[in-house]
Order: structure tokens, then sequence, then C-alpha cells
């Protein structure tokens, strides 16, 4: 699809870890001709940084300023979008179990979520932007134009986890799996700050029986509707 008109608009996608959310985003943006905006990437990339450093990510004033002083950008690689922390290429590094596994006090650190706010809102203004995450339409992009809510079935999302982690070499339990994003979906929606919640106006999508292709022609659909209307 060439380059769609309403280059001004945004897209939101929200979602628990595993929805789908990402991948459809993704291709959402390229058949749209849009950005597309990880946000989930970005706090993987602080959380890797801090792992880095052996800080205590407990420490949410020391995690904060580390989140504060990153220069974290986003560049379109011939394998899809990448992240680079101060200028080192971490896409790979940030999607590791042990970066998983300790992200959830990060994302839940208030003043990390403030100090990226403005780095996603500037993404943002560009406009033609595929956002995902947890608070895209609900805090980061309260006036996006098209919002969607993901969901899937624990053990779906669980698979596609496992699925993912295999096709980079990485053998991991899925009763592991299971468990670790129990524990982040209850952290993401306990949070005090910017919880992960439905947003209003969302159109809702279980994805647990739908392809990635069924998902993108789907959100395509809802948005072409918007554009026309």
């Amino acid at each position: 699809m060439a380059a769609c008109r309403g280059k001004s608009f945004i897209i939101t996608i929200d979602g628990p870890a595993g929805s789908g959310k990402s991948t459809t985003a993704r291709r959402v943006a390229e058949r749209l001709g849009y950005s597309y905006l990880d946000s989930g990437a970005l706090y993987r990339a602080v959380t890797w940084a801090a792992l880095q450093q052996n800080i205590d990510l407990q420490d949410s004033e020391r995690v904060a300023r580390l989140a504060e002083q990153l220069d974290l950008v986003f560049q379109a690689g011939e394998e899809g979008l990448r992240i680079l922390v101060n200028g080192r290429d971490v896409s790979r590094e940030i999607r590791m179990p042990e970066v998983t596994q300790a992200i959830a006090p990060v994302a839940a650190n208030s003043g990390v979520r403030y100090a990226l706010l403005d780095t996603q809102r500037r993404f943002g203004k560009q406009g033609g932007v595929v956002a995902e995450g947890r608070d895209m339409g609900t805090v980061v992009f309260p006036d996006a134009d098209v919002k969607f809510f993901m969901v899937a079935s624990l053990q779906e999302r669980a698979e596609r986890r496992q699925a993912e982690l295999a096709a980079k070499g990485v053998a991991v339990p899925l009763e592991e799996l299971k468990r670790s994003l129990q524990q982040r979906d209850d952290s993401d929606r306990q949070r005090a700050h910017s919880p992960l919640r439905r947003p209003q106006e969302a159109i809702d999508i279980d994805t647990s029986r739908l392809s990635i292709d069924e998902q993108v022609d789907l959100v395509i659909r809802e948005v072409l509707k918007k554009l026309n209307a």
C-alpha cells in the first residue's frame, strides 16, 4: 500500500506483552507508509543500560537519572527498527530473557516514564505514527485519532514469546514464560503511574485465534474507515 493520506494521523495500539501489538503495529506502519514507535523498546533499553552499569533497579531515583541521561535513538535497518543507546545498537540485547525478567520495576518507575514521555511525544509530532505500548492511548497520545486495545490468552502469548526466542537461538521453558508474563501483567496493571488499561474509545481485538495478517488487515480496515469518514 502506498503512503496513506492523513499523514498527521496518530494510531495507538495498547495491550499486554505478547498480544501481537508489536508485529501488528510495525506492519500497519509499513502498509500505511507511517513511522513505527516501539515504546517498549525504550523501557527495555533503560533496563539493559541499568543492568550493564550494575544499578539496583529498585533504586528508583538512580534509574530515573540514568533514563534522563541516555541518548535513545530509533533507526531503520535492513532487519527492521533498531534502537541505539548512546550510539550502540542494542536491538538484540534488549530482547534477552534477563532484560524481560528485570524490566518490571523500570517500567513502573514514574521518573523513568516521565523521562521517556517527551521522547515519545516528540516522535509523535511528526504525524503519521503507529505507536504501540501499554499507555499510548491513555497517557502518551490521549488524543490519538484511532486507538486499539489488543489482548490474547496467556497460553497463546507464552507460545508466541517462546517461538520468538527460539528463532534467536534462545530456549526458555513454556511454564517459565507463562509465569514471567503473568508477573508482568500484574505489575503493569497495578503500578501507580500509567497502568495498563483500555483507552477510552479503543477498538478491542482478541488476537488469540488471529494470524498476524488478519490482525493487520483488521486494523487497516478500521483506520481507513476513520480516514474516509
